[in-house]
C-alpha cells in the first residue's frame, strides 16, 4: 500500500470540509458504540476481563521466542509449513513463489489488514495473478480502487448510494441502493470466483501455540470459504498475533467480538489446524503459515512502545476518537488509522517515514478507556512525540520561530520573578492581541489555530490567587 503519511495535513484539512464523509463516519460509529454498549451490559465484571486480557498479551509477547517455536512445531506436525518474513518484502516473496510453484492463477483473499500493510494485492497482480477481496467492505473499496479507511469496516466511508453507484459503474447492473439487494449482486459475482480460485488468502485473529491452530473470525462466511474451497491456503500474520494456549484464546475471544461488533460470538469462527485430513470433506491440500515481523521485534523491545502490539483490531478506538470522525481513515496515510494507526504507523514505517500522525492526537483518553486490553494509548503518544523530536530523522517543523519562542519560555519558566512579569504583560495585551477570544494580533502558528477555536481567558497566576483561597479554606466550618 502506497505511503502518503507526509500528506496528512493536507489530507485531514480536506476530510475536514467533507460534510458528507461527517455524516457517514458519525452515524457508522454511533453504531458501532450501540453495539458495543450492548455486549458490554451483558457482560459480567468487563474491567476484570480486561485486565486478565491485557495481563496475557504481556505475557505471550514477552514469551514470544518460546511461543513461536512452538507454534511451528505444531503446525508441522499438522502437515502445515511455516515460512518466516523478516520483512514486507519477504513476505510478498514467500506468497508468489508458492503462487508460482503450483500454477496460480487466481486468488481469493479474506479480510486481511496484514496483506495491505506489505502490499501483497499489487505485487500479486503485478504478477498477472486475478485477486479478489471477498469480504463485502474489502470488495467494495477494491472495486473502486482504494484502500480501507478502518480496521472493522473497510468502506465505512462510504454511504449506500455511492456504493450503488459504483456497483453499477464497475458491475454493470442496475442501480439499486437497498442493502440486501447490493449484498446479494456481491455474492452472486463472488460465488464464481471462489469456485475457480487456486489459492486462498487470509489473515489471522490469533494463533494458538499449543495446537498450532489459526482462529479467525467473521460475519460474511467469505473468510471460511476462502479457506475450504482453493486447493492451497496461505494465512499471512503478524507474530504478535501467537498466543500460548486455547485459555488465553479464550480470554481474548470474548474481549475482541464485545469490543468490535457486541456479539458474544462472532457468526462464523473458524479454528483451522493444518490441511484437509484423509476423510474430511472440505479444507485445502495445503496450508501455509507466513509469520511476519516487518518492524515488530523493534517495537517489542521498547517497555512502554510494545503496548502498540496487544492491539486486537476490534476497532473500538476509532469509534470513539474524534480525530478519526473528523478526518476518516484515509486521512493517516497508510495501513492503519485512529489512535492505533497513530502508534502503529509510526513504528512500523522506516525511520523518518511515519508522518506527523502522534501531534494530531488530542490526548483526551477515549481509547484507552474502551481499549479491550488497556493499551494507554495517549503515554504512548506522548512518547512517541518525545522520541520523534529528539530524532532528527524525522521531517517535523523545527522553524526558528518556534525553538526561539520555546527557547524563551523555558527561561521564563525557571526564572519566576520573569515569569511573573510576562503574566502580567500578557494579560495586559491578551484584549489587544486577541479581542473576544479570536487570535488577530498574535504569532502565525497561534493565528491559525485560533481560526476556529477562542483563546481561553487569561487568568492570574495560581501562585498569585493561593493566599485567598487557602483563606476561605480555612474559614470553611468542619461539617458535624
Amino acid at each position: 500500500m502506497k505511503v502518503r503519511t507526509d500528506r496528512i495535513k493536507e489530507m485531514a484539512a480536506a476530510a475536514a470540509a467533507d460534510q458528507g464523509l461527517h455524516q457517514t463516519l458519525l452515524a457508522a460509529a454511533g453504531r458501532f458504540r450501540q453495539l458495543r454498549q450492548g455486549g458490554v451490559a451483558a457482560f459480567d465484571d468487563l474491567e476484570k476481563a480486561r485486565d486478565q486480557g491485557r495481563r496475557v498479551k504481556e505475557r505471550c509477547l514477552a514469551e514470544l521466542d518460546r511461543l513461536l517455536p512452538r507454534l511451528e512445531k505444531q503446525v508441522r506436525a499438522a502437515g502445515g509449513r511455516v515460512h518466516w518474513a523478516r520483512d514486507a518484502a519477504a513476505a510478498r516473496a514467500i506468497i508468489l513463489g508458492l503462487a508460482r510453484a503450483r500454477g496460480v492463477k487466481r486468488v481469493v483473499k479474506g479480510k486481511s489488514m496484514m496483506s495491505e500493510e506489505v502490499g501483497l494485492n499489487q505485487a500479486l497482480e503485478q504478477d498477472g495473478l486475478e485477486v479478489f477481496e471477498t469480504d463485502l467492505g474489502e470488495y467494495i473499496v477494491q472495486l473502486a480502487q482504494e484502500s480501507p479507511s478502518h480496521i472493522l469496516a473497510p468502506a465505512i466511508h462510504k454511504n449506500k448510494q455511492e456504493i450503488a453507484a459504483l456497483f453499477a459503474d464497475k458491475l454493470g447492473v442496475d442501480y439499486t441502493d437497498d442493502p440486501e439487494e447490493l449484498t446479494r449482486i456481491a455474492r452472486r459475482v463472488l460465488r464464481q470466483k471462489f469456485l475457480q480460485a487456486d489459492m486462498g488468502i487470509t489473515g489471522g485473529n490469533f494463533a494458538i501455540a499449543e495446537s498450532g491452530t489459526l482462529a479467525l473470525f467473521e460475519n460474511e462466511g467469505n473468510i471460511r470459504m476462502s479457506t475450504t474451497l482453493p486447493r492451497l491456503h496461505v494465512a499471512l500474520i503478524g507474530i504478535e498475533k501467537v498466543v500460548e494456549t486455547y485459555r488465553d484464546f479464550d480470554v481474548l475471544r470474548k474481549l475482541l467480538t464485545i469490543s468490535a461488533t457486541g456479539q458474544k460470538l462472532s457468526t462464523y469462527l473458524s479454528l483451522i489446524t493444518g490441511p484437509r485430513r484423509d476423510g474430511e470433506l472440505e479444507g485445502p491440500d495445503e496450508f501455509h503459515l507466513v509469520l511476519l515481523d516487518n518492524g515488530r521485534s523493534r517495537i517489542l523491545a521498547d517497555p512502554l512502545l510494545r503496548q502498540s502490539l496487544y492491539c486486537l483490531r476490534c476497532g473500538a478506538c476509532l469509534n470513539v476518537c474524534p480525530v478519526y470522525q473528523c478526518i476518516g481513515g484515509h486521512s493517516y496515510g497508510w495501513v492503519y488509522s485512529g489512535p492505533i494507526g497513530c502508534l502503529l504507523n509510526t513504528q512500523l514505517l522506516p525511520r523518518g517515514q511515519g508522518g506527523p500522525a502522534p501531534f494530531a492526537c488530542t490526548l483526551c483518553g477515549a481509547c484507552a478507556a474502551v481499549c479491550p486490553v488497556k493499551i494507554d494509548h495517549p503515554k504512548v503518544m506522548l512518547h512517541l512525540r518525545w522520541l520523534m523530536a529528539e530524532d532528527p530523522a524525522w521531517p517535523l517543523p523545527r522553524p526558528p520561530a518556534a525553538r526561539l519562542g520555546l527557547s524563551l519560555y523555558a527561561w521564563l519558566a525557571t526564572r519566576p520573578a520573569g515569569f511573573r512579569s510576562a503574566s502580567a504583560l500578557a494579560r495586559l495585551l491578551a484584549p489587544i492581541a486577541a479581542p473576544g477570544g479570536k487570535a488577530r494580533l498574535t504569532p502565525p502558528a497561534i493565528s491559525r489555530w485560533g481560526r476556529t477555536r477562542r483563546l481561553p481567558r487569561w487568568q492570574r497566576p495560581f501562585s498569585q490567587r493561593w493566599p485567598g483561597l487557602r483563606r476561605r479554606l480555612g474559614n470553611r466550618e468542619e461539617p458535624s
